[in-house]
């Protein structure tokens, strides 16, 4: 996050933050979520993974060693192949045919011939119009997935793969052909893994089940995994999307069926995604490109100045900043920065603050980045506006109230000629710390947070695109 413009499209938060509480004649009020549930569906918090005893899938696969990640592969690709049998003609009265083959390979082992390709090395999993082949790397991607983020992380991946074989068996039905843009493919392809994975929730595959709570921020998880690097263009060949347009589309095919994703063409990513490349402007202050040093006097000073700006219309009387500490009577410390409604002052704590806001180096461990640790600052002063136009400041409803307004901010920091301005990676870093089991940008007062990292995250992404006023509509509990 650095003090530059950022340059987004049109739809990007236009409305934010003006008339936060009233709404306009004649706009219809927006459904009302119920924050114990995820895209209409409950919010459990069961086992996640493969079902036990149920047999493995019988597909025919090259190259395979009969072990755990091809066992793992072909059930998912079993059950994913099952979805789409019953899709595909009830959507677009298409008949569903098999992918023609299934190829496993070891990355570090001997290469297999592949699409035109030696696998040998390529550690990687991918669906071929040439062969109408998916292969996968048992070596070396699906253990590290699977180690890293659970069994559905590969279930994930080979959903993706498995939509772009969908791509192009649909044809002109999918709105994709040869010179369709890379980040159209990806898009749909993100989609259409979250057609399967409500199915999934639903209990209706055969060898798999996961949680709508934990389970799907494992799913999330893996998708801001392998998302595209900071600085990518979304119009650059291959790009697939950063984790918050990867996410979004994810969750529109979740919560949605397979049409809503063939509907993903030029004009919605147009409008739609984030991805940009780092400006002039971004700077190395030692923190990584884009990224301040969140406990500088300076930079709070411009994170202050950002969210009275962008709350102003409310009328509201901005909360008060320490970084000294504060007891508070009437609300439970939080850190880095907790509210207190009785003072109407945010403490900041400064050592706390530094770490979230450090982004890792390579291969260790660290935080996430300056936007992440901001966005925390800015929900405690999302709560003051809360309290101001008298709204509670606990339950579930508060956190994802809270959410969506962190996001308006964010929306606004995309505008004008405020000191303080999104950078690429920025919004990828509000997905990680929206995932974490302790998001305070999804906490109410207290920091008890929404259990669905699903719902967090579309929470925020609702208040970046449309606005406080949303925000107030929708959940307002």
């Amino acid at each position: 996050m650095v003090r530059r413009a950022f340059h987004v499209t049109a739809l990007v938060a236009v409305l934010a933050l003006t008339g936060c509480t009233q709404l306009v004649g004649g706009v219809a009020r927006p459904e009302r979520p119920d924050v114990t549930k995820v895209s209409g569906l409950d919010i459990t918090t069961g086992e996640s993974g493969a079902k036990p005893g149920v047999p493995d899938a019988d597909l025919r696969v090259e190259n395979g060693d009969g072990g755990e990640m091809d066992r793992l592969a072909i059930n998912a690709l079993a059950d994913v192949a099952e979805y789409w049998s019953e899709q595909l003609p009830a959507r677009f009265d298409v008949p569903f045919q098999p992918v023609e083959r299934l190829v496993s390979y070891d990355s570090n082992g001997t290469g297999v011939e592949v699409c035109r390709t030696n696998t040998a090395g390529v550690a990687n999993a991918f669906y071929c119009s040439l062969d109408d082949s998916i292969a996968w790397d048992r070596g070396e991607l699906l253990p590290m997935l699977d180690d890293a983020f659970g069994p559905m992380s590969v279930v994930t991946v080979l959903a993706h793969e498995m939509g772009h074989a969908i791509q192009y068996k649909l044809g002109d039905r999918g709105g994709v052909d040869q010179a369709t843009p890379t980040i159209i493919k990806e898009q749909q392809a993100d989609c259409y893994a979250g057609n399967f994975f409500r199915w999934v929730a639903e209990g209706k595959s055969k060898h798999f089940r996961i949680s709508t709570g934990p389970g799907l921020n494992q799913v999330l998880a893996t998708m801001f995994f392998i998302r595209d690097a900071a600085g990518t263009s979304a119009e650059k060949q291959g790009a697939h999307g950063s984790a918050f347009d990867r996410v979004a589309a994810f969750q529109f095919g979740f919560a949605g069926d397979p049409r809503r994703c063939a509907a993903i063409d030029e004009a919605e990513i147009d409008a739609r995604i984030t991805q940009r490349v780092f400006a002039d402007e971004d700077r190395d202050t030692g923190q990584g490109k884009g990224n301040l040093k969140v406990d500088d006097p300076d930079s709070l000073e411009a994170l202050e100045e950002s969210l009275r700006e962008a709350y102003k219309q409310t009328g509201a009387a901005p909360p008060a900043f320490s970084t000294s500490g504060a007891d508070c009577r009437d609300a439970e410390e939080t850190s880095p920065a907790a509210y207190c409604p009785s003072t109407n002052s945010i403490s900041i704590d400064l050592p706390d603050l530094a770490r979230i806001g450090t982004p890792p180096k390579r291969g260790q461990k660290g935080g996430i980045g300056d936007f992440a640790a901001f966005a925390e600052i800015a929900s405690r002063f999302a709560l003051s506006i809360q309290q101001a136009t008298g709204y509670p400041l606990e339950g579930p409803a508060a956190g994802l109230r809270t959410a969506c307004l962190t996001g308006a901010w964010a929306g606004t920091t995309t505008q004008g000629a405020a000191r303080l301005k999104l950078s690429s990676g920025d919004l990828d870093e509000a997905v990680a710390e929206l995932l974490a089991d302790r998001s305070l940008i999804a906490a109410d007062v207290n920091g008890t947070v929404v259990p669905s990292g699903f719902a967090r995250v579309e929470a925020f992404r609702d208040g970046f695109f449309d606005g406080s006023g949303l925000c107030t509509r929708k959940y307002s509990g």
